[in-house]
C-alpha cells in the first residue's frame, strides 16, 4: 500500500544521496556508496519517524540517533541540513580542517551524542541512552542505532544486544543496514536475511526484515518497532551499496571512494528521478524531568588513623555517600560487584545499579551512553585489568567528550594468589594515554572517598585505581584533597631522599622510611594522589629539598605508570636522579607480601635503592 508521503520520502532519499556525493567530491574522500544504501532509512527516520528539535538538537526529551557506521557521516550531515539545521552549502566543507563536519561524527556537532567510526560501539552507547529514558527519566523518547552489516561481526554488538534484551529496552531500535559488501570483500552473511533474523530473535530482539529501499515498508517497520513492548526491536533492512548509482550499485571495490569522474553522471541520473517534493519535520513538544548534577559526599569520611580499610571497600562507601546527595549517581559493573564493592551501592540503592555482566566493552559503552546529555553520573567498575579489553571504547569515549568514572580494583601483584591474569599492571599507562582523563590513585580510605567526590564533580573521563589489601588510614578525616596536588606524608629537616609511592607502595615507602630513620637516614615520603595530572611543582620542590634524589616505587610495569609520570614531570630539571622500582617481568601467583618482595617493590628494595645513592 502506497502511503501519502512516499513520493516525498523518495525525493528526500535521493537528495540525501546527491548531497553525500557532492560532499565527498568536495573533500576528495569519504564513503558515498555506504551512504547510498541507507538513504531511504535516513529519509524515513528524519521526516516520518523521529521526534526532534532543530532549536535544541540535544533536547533531553528528543529521540536519539546513533550512527554506529560512522563512515556514513556525510548522509547524517545531509539529513540534518535537509531538515534545516544548517545550510546545505556547508556540506561542501566536509573533512576540512576548519569544519566540524569531520570524516566520522563527533560531539563537536550539536546533533551528535557520541563519536563513532571505530565500528561495533554504537549500540552499547544507544543502550545506555535507552536505559536512562526507560528507567530514570521515564519519558517516551526512543533511541535508534544504525549499524552496518560488516560491523555486526564485532562481538560488542552482540554484547549490547544481550544487555538490551535483558533490560527489556523497548525504547531501543537497532537498524541493520545489510548492504552485502564490506570494505575489502563481501560480508560473511551477505544477504542471508534469515540468518540475521534468527540471530536477532535469539538475542531477545523483535526482528523486522524489510526492503531497505521501500519507504512504505520502512514506515510500517518503524511503527511496528514503536508498538513492540518488553523487548527491543531490530529492523533488518536489505539494501544495496551504492543504491541508485549506475554501474556502481552492488559492485565491489567502491568502498571509501568518492565517485570521481562518475559523479556528474550519477548526480544527473538521481536528479532525473526527483519530483521536487519535500516534507517538514514533525512538531516537537517533548518534556523530560529537570536534573541537578550537583554532587558531594553527604558526610565526610569517618575513619580512625591507623584503621585498616581497603580502598576498594571505601569506594563502595563513597558511592553511597554520593548517591545520598544525588539520585543521578549510577553504578555499573561487570559481575564483579562483590569484589569492587559496587554491591554496597546496589544494597543501598538497588534501582540505581545496572548489572552489565561479563561484557566489558558493552559495560563501558553503556556507561558512555548513560552519561550523554547530562542525565547521569555513571560510575563503572570492574577489575582494573579488564578495562584493557575495552580500551577502544575508552579511546572513543575521549573523542565523545564522555562523562564516565571508571573504578578499577585488584591492581598489581599485591592482589596475590589469583595470579597475573587478574593483576592490572598496565592500567595506569592505558588511562594516562586517554586525552583529558584524570587518573586517581588513592592510598587510603579517606583519600578514596575524596577521589570519588572529585571525579563525580567534573565532566569527563576519570579513572580511580583501588587496591585489594586493607591498608592503614594515614589521613585525618578533614584532609582536603585537590586534583594535581600531592601530599607529603612524612618529612624532616634533613631528608636525604624523596620516596614516591601510591597505593600499596606508598605504605611500603613509609615502612622503609621508618627503618631508614632508625639507621640515621631520613627520607621524605610523597603521595601523588593523582598520577594524571601529576604535581610537577610539588615533586620538584620536594626533590630539591632531598638533594635531588628520588626513588619511585609502583605496583605496575615500568612503562607508562607512576615512574614515567614523575620522570616526564621533571624532564626539564637538572641535578635530579631518579631510581625507579617497578614490576619488570610477568609475575606469578603467591601471597601478596611475598610477591611485593619478589618483584622488588617492597620496603627492603626501597631501602636498598636509597642506600645505593651513597
Amino acid at each position: 500500500m502506497k502511503m501519502a508521503n512516499s513520493d516525498s520520502l523518495k525525493d528526500i532519499a535521493n537528495r540525501l544521496r546527491i548531497n553525500s556525493i557532492k560532499a565527498t567530491q568536495a573533500s576528495k574522500s569519504g564513503h558515498p556508496t555506504s551512504c547510498a544504501s541507507m538513504a531511504e532509512i535516513m529519509a524515513v527516520l528524519f521526516f516520518d519517524t523521529m521526534r526532534y528539535s532543530l532549536k535544541e538538537p540535544r533536547h533531553p526529551a528528543s529521540d536519539r540517533l546513533v550512527l554506529s557506521k560512522g563512515h556514513s557521516a556525510p548522509i547524517l550531515y545531509a539529513a540534518w541540513a535537509e531538515a534545516g539545521l544548517f545550510p546545505q552549502s556547508d556540506l561542501l566543507n566536509l573533512r576540512k580542517i576548519d569544519s566540524d563536519l569531520e570524516g566520522h561524527p563527533t560531539p563537536r556537532l550539536n546533533f551528535v551524542d557520541v563519536a563513532t567510526g571505530s565500528l561495533g560501539q554504537g549500540l552499547s552507547c544507544a543502550a545506555g541512552m535507552a536505559v536512562i529514558g526507560k528507567y530514570f527519566d521515564k519519558t517516551d523518547f526512543r533511541t535508534y542505532c544504525l549499524i552496518g552489516d560488516g560491523e555486526s561481526a564485532e562481538g560488542s554488538i552482540w554484547e549490547a544486544m544481550a544487555f538490551a534484551s535483558y533490560y527489556k529496552l523497548d525504547n531501543l531500535c537497532a537498524i541493520f543496514d545489510v548492504n552485502r559488501l564490506g570494505q575489502s570483500e563481501p560480508t560473511a552473511l551477505q544477504h542471508q536475511m534469515d540468518v540475521y533474523e534468527a540471530r536477532c530473535r535469539a538475542f531477545g530482539f523483535e526482528p523486522i526484515v524489510v526492503d531497505g529501499h521501500d519507504v512504505n515498508a520502512l514506515v510500517a517497520a518503524f511503527a511496528k518497532a514503536a508498538a513492540t513492548k518488553d523487548r527491543p526491536s531490530a529492523i533488518i533492512a536489505q539494501t544495496y551499496k551504492g543504491k541508485g548509482f549506475p554501474d556502481i550499485e552492488d559492485k565491489d571495490n567502491w568502498h571509501g571512494k568518492p565517485l570521481g569522474d562518475k559523479a556528474d553522471v550519477v548526480i544527473k541520473h538521481l536528479e532525473s528521478q526527483l519530483k521536487n517534493l519535500s516534507l517538514p519535520i514533525k512538531p516537537f513538544n517533548g518534556s523530560a524531568p529537570e536534573v541537578d548534577m550537583k554532587v558531594s559526599l553527604c558526610e565526610p569520611p569517618s575513619y580512625k588513623l591507623g584503621e585498616k580499610v581497603a580502598t576498594r571497600q571505601a569506594y563502595g562507601t563513597s558511592l553511597v555517600k554520593l548517591g545520598k546527595t544525588n539520585p543521578r549517581v549510577l553504578a555499573f559493573d561487570g559481575d564483579t560487584k562483590n569484589s569492587t564493592f559496587s554491591e554496597t551501592y546496589k544494597k543501598a540503592f538497588p534501582d540505581r545499579y545496572i548489572e552489565c555482566f561479563i561484557a566489558e566493552q558493552n559495560l563501558i559503552g553503556v556507561g558512555i551512553g548513560a552519561g550523554c546529555r547530562g542525565r547521569a553520573i555513571p560510575f563503572v567498575s570492574t577489575f582494573a585489568a579488564f578495562f584493557s579489553r575495552a580500551f577502544d571504547q575508552l579511546r572513543m569515549g575521549a573523542i565523545s567528550q564522555a562523562n564516565i568514572k571508571c573504578v578499577g580494583s585488584h591492581c598489581g601483584v599485591s592482589i596475590g594468589e589469583d595470579g597475573p591474569s587478574q593483576m592490572a599492571l598496565e592500567d595506569l599507562a592505558m588511562f594516562r594515554a586517554i586525552p583529558g582523563c584524570n587518573v586517581f590513585y588513592p592510598s587510603d580510605a579517606v583519600s578514596m572517598e575524596r577521589a570519588a567526590e572529585l571525579a563525580a564533580q567534573r565532566k569527563g573521563i576519570d579513572f580511580i585505581r583501588t587496591s585489594r589489601p586493607a591498608t592503614p588510614c594515614i589521613y585525618s578525616n578533614d584532609t582536603v584533597f585537590e586534583v594535581g596536588k600531592a601530599k607529603v606524608v612524612k618529612q624532616s629537616a634533613d631528608d636525604q631522599v624523596l620516596l614516591i609511592g601510591a597505593g600499596i607502595t606508598l605504605h611500603e615507602a613509609l615502612k622503609a622510611a621508618d627503618q631508614l630513620a632508625q639507621q640515621g637516614i631520613n627520607c621524605r615520603v610523597l603521595d601523588p594522589f593523582t598520577i594524571k595530572p601529576i604535581d610537577a611543582t610539588g615533586i620538584s620542590e620536594n626533590a630539591k629539598a632531598c638533594k635531588g634524589r628520588i626513588v619511585v616505587v609502583e605496583d605496575h610495569y615500568p612503562e607508562g605508570g607512576l615512574g614515567e609520570a614523575v620522570s616526564g614531570a621533571l624532564s626539564g630539571e637538572t641535578g635530579i636522579t631518579i631510581k625507579h622500582l617497578a614490576v619488570r617481568e610477568v609475575p606469578r601467583s603467591g601471597p601478596p607480601d611475598a610477591l611485593i618482595e619478589k618483584y622488588g617493590i617492597g620496603a627492603n628494595s626501597i631501602i636498598a635503592a636509597v642506600k645505593s645513592f651513597a
